[in-house]
């Protein structure tokens, strides 16, 4: 889908008013953690899918949470926008984060199987060199 400035304008606004709703105006510790990672605001402002990360174990009691506080937020983000209408949010889990800690750590385990390999084979060069040395 093609974002125009305008509308990348409009989903930044939403991420920082929702983010700081989170962490000033909503004391339901399910959500003390959360992390909103972006906002896709439809064309005519009445949608706003909304992204979150949290801790992998979490993540059924944030929804939860979501579900419970949603008309709070919403109401709290048409007060600080000046927009027409408040959009209905979606909360929608953004796992990317866990799937780049996942290739992270499996990009970790190459590179020390890597080194081991390094290890081993500059180790067998070195007795070779030595027993060629040792034959002359």
């Amino acid at each position: 889908m093609k974002q125009g400035s305008t509308n990348r304008k409009v989903n930044q606004q939403a991420r920082e008013v929702i983010a700081s709703i989170l962490l000033f105006e909503i004391s339901d510790p399910r959500l003390s953690l959360v992390t909103i990672t972006g906002c896709e605001v439809s064309y005519d402002r009445s949608v706003c899918n909304v992204f979150y990360t949290a801790d992998r174990g979490e993540y059924e009691e944030v929804a939860e949470a979501f579900e419970k506080a949603s008309g709070r937020i919403r109401s709290l983000m048409a007060r600080q926008l000046s927009w027409r209408v408040a959009p209905a949010l979606r909360f929608i889990l953004d796992k990317s984060v866990d799937e780049a800690e996942c290739i992270a750590s499996a990009l970790e385990r190459d590179a020390e199987r890597n080194r081991e390999s390094a290890a081993i084979a500059a180790e067998r060069e070195a007795i070779e060199a030595a027993e060629e040395t040792d034959q002359e």
